[in-house]
Order: structure tokens, then C-alpha cells, then sequence
């Protein structure tokens, strides 16, 4: 009886499993054609004070407060506050991605991230970097 039902409802569910499949590969080629190259810069620019709120919600206000505020700028990122405690906070775009993310230029996506001191001396360098290196069309 079991297999009765088994044979029943696995080829529905089969059928719906391959339809689905089918929708999300649309979804995915259609995304890929949205984002395949840079938008204009000023897509991916904020207001300064709306980015060091964005930067500052990385981490608790124990933490975020104290920390230095990096915002990205027409040249690349700038520090926005200076902070004490070794922290950093910043709003990453979506090119930090792999390069193979089909929404790496996506002007929407922000991340925000605050950065430990360890990880300020070793990981923000290579964020900063890219991010010149995309500012200045070499990516």
C-alpha cells in the first residue's frame, strides 16, 4: 500500500520540483542582466550622516561608538570620525563580493561591518584597495 502511494505523488512532486527549478533559473538569468557593469558612482554614494548611522549599526553603540567611521567618498572611502578605540565601522558595496555575484554592481546593496583592531590592520586594507581599484576602472 505504501508504494502504492509513493508512485502517486512522486511524479507531481517531481513535476512541480523541475517547475520551480525552472522558475529560479529565469529569475537567475534575469538578474544577471541587471547588474553587468558599474552604475553611475552617485548610485552608490549616501548622505554622510545616513552612512555613519548605516556604519554605526554594524555593532553595539559600546562598540560603534567609540570606533573610527570610514565613509566612501567620490575617491574612495574617508574617515567620517575619528574614534579611540580601535575599531572601524564601514558600509561595504556590493563589489567586495565575489566577482562572479550577479548583483557585484548592484548600487543597492549595502553591508555595513565594523572591523575588530586586528582585523582594521589586516582585512580594511584589502577593502580600501578594491575599492580604489573599482573607483579607478581597474576592476
Amino acid at each position: 500500500m505504501s508504494r502504492k502511494i509513493v508512485g502517486i505523488f512522486s511524479y507531481p512532486t517531481l513535476v512541480l520540483l523541475t517547475a520551480f527549478g525552472l522558475i529560479g533559473v529565469g529569475q537567475t538569468q534575469d538578474s544577471a542582466t541587471r547588474y553587468t557593469k558599474m552604475a553611475p558612482l552617485d548610485q552608490y554614494l549616501m548622505s554622510e550622516s545616513a552612512e555613519i548611522a548605516l556604519a554605526r549599526s554594524a555593532a553595539p553603540a559600546s562598540i560603534s561608538g567609540d570606533a573610527t567611521i570610514v565613509v566612501l567618498k567620490q575617491h574612495g572611502y574617508e574617515t567620517a570620525v575619528k574614534g579611540k578605540n580601535g575599531f572601524v565601522c564601514i558600509v561595504e558595496r556590493s563589489w567586495m563580493a565575489q566577482f562572479d555575484f550577479l548583483e557585484f554592481w548592484n548600487p543597492k546593496m549595502r553591508g555595513p561591518i565594523c572591523f575588530n583592531p586586528a582585523a582594521a590592520r589586516s582585512v580594511l586594507p584589502f577593502t580600501l584597495k578594491r575599492t580604489d581599484m573599482i573607483l579607478s576602472g581597474k576592476l
